[in-house]
């Protein structure tokens, strides 16, 4: 049964999205599809040269005589933020990017040669950016409400991407006549809607077959893992065995900042086989709640997922320090906190193209026994001081 269901998975998942132009071969276990080294990169040729939206809301995509239409559009229902069309007619090379998210669809594609502007990254990972900065063929054009004007001229970009919840300075740079395009990936509450995006980056720069086969390869490692969680579930369910239950955040200013049951994490987490204690709460992102309400459910929560910049290696004794109420927690106790060290990994610039990476952390921490082989990435355990 379980090997059905991955074939079934494996055909509807190329099939649908990846629109490959050859016969795929077996489906595998996700642990083995894991494994795989190659680069998808080198099959790009076997996959179509149309893009079709899945999963993207923010997206819809019209083949017309006259280019592509591309309706671009803010996922989020509270948005106030009116809907753009674009035409593209013609593959274009130079890009601004205004977050580490739009830049990671470049470098998931292998194309940070045309990301020729990004703005003050605190941490920049991708070495091939880095040497662009270096080399001079990637500015750095300041920060919100103080661009480098002169420097974003000089580059000379073709479009220069903007973000629905980042304002400031965009009408200076309306001014320059350079076309501003919303990118609103990160308002996506389905994590392969969220990486579909980079079907955007692939109409604009031409590189359409790279971008299917790139994403073809993040849906079905997806969706093969997430069909082994969902069968594992079943089987539990059978035998009255209890899925494992999680909190996230923690305690900030004014609260402990948890995500929402409807955010992009609670799907994560729901595809990992986990139970999240806040997933009655609606928002799509995050809130900030009383601690004493999430305190009252998170002291009996089996893992809890944090994240935050630090430099060096947090530990349970920096977590305790932070708040000695936390170490009442079942999670603190038997040592299953899972935290991403936004320092010493590039979650800001790559997780949102590699959900298939996320779902792989918390799969190996809450079932380790579906990825025997599996390393974590962004999401690893935390343990105290040697």
């Amino acid at each position: 049964m379980k090997r059905i269901l991955l074939i079934i998975v494996a055909i509807l998942s190329l099939a649908s999205c990846g629109n490959r132009t050859t016969s795929s071969d077996e489906a595998v276990s996700a642990d083995s599809l894991f494994r795989q080294q190659d680069s998808i990169l080198a099959k790009a040729s076997e996959y179509s040269d149309t893009i079709r939206i899945k999963y993207a809301k923010g997206l819809r995509v019209e083949y017309k005589d006259d280019g592509v239409h591309v309706h671009i559009s803010n996922p989020d229902p509270s948005s106030h933020t009116a809907p753009m069309k674009l035409v593209v007619k013609e593959a274009k090379s130079r890009f601004v990017c205004m977050t580490a998210l739009q830049m990671g669809n470049f470098v998931a594609l292998g194309l940070e040669d045309k990301v020729i502007g990004i703005t003050s990254l605190r941490h920049l990972f991708n070495p091939l950016i880095k040497q662009q900065i270096k080399d001079g063929k990637t500015a750095r054009i300041g920060k919100e409400g103080n661009f480098d004007l002169e420097a974003v001229i000089a580059s000379r970009p073709d479009y220069i991407f903007v973000s629905a919840s980042k304002h400031g300075g965009y009408e200076t740079l309306k001014d320059c006549g350079i076309p501003l395009i919303p990118h609103h990936g990160y308002k996506e509450t389905d994590p392969l809607g969220q990486a579909e995006w980079i079907k955007f980056i692939g109409l604009l720069t031409g590189e359409t077959r790279r971008a299917n086969a790139v994403f073809a390869d993040i849906e079905n490692k997806y969706n093969t893992l997430k069909a082994e969680v969902a069968e594992l579930m079943t089987e539990n369910a059978k035998t009255k065995a209890k899925n494992p239950t999680i909190v996230s955040g923690r305690q900030l200013r004014d609260g402990w900042y948890v995500m929402g049951g409807n955010s992009y994490m609670a799907q994560i987490f729901k595809d990992a086989g986990a139970d999240y204690i806040m997933k009655d709460k609606e928002e799509t992102g995050g809130v900030t709640l009383d601690f004493e309400s999430v305190y009252a459910k998170a002291v009996k929560a089996d893992f809890w997922q944090i994240d935050g910049s630090f430099d060096g290696e947090f530990t349970l004794e920096e977590l305790e320090a932070e708040d000695s109420r936390y170490a009442d927690l079942k999670a603190f106790k038997d040592k299953h906190v899972l935290f991403c060290n936004f320092a010493t990994t590039p979650y800001r610039e790559l997780s949102p193209v590699e959900p298939h990476i996320l779902l792989a952390d918390f799969v190996k921490a809450f079932h380790p026994e579906v990825l025997p082989h599996y390393q974590p990435k962004y999401y690893k355990i935390i343990h105290k001081h040697s």
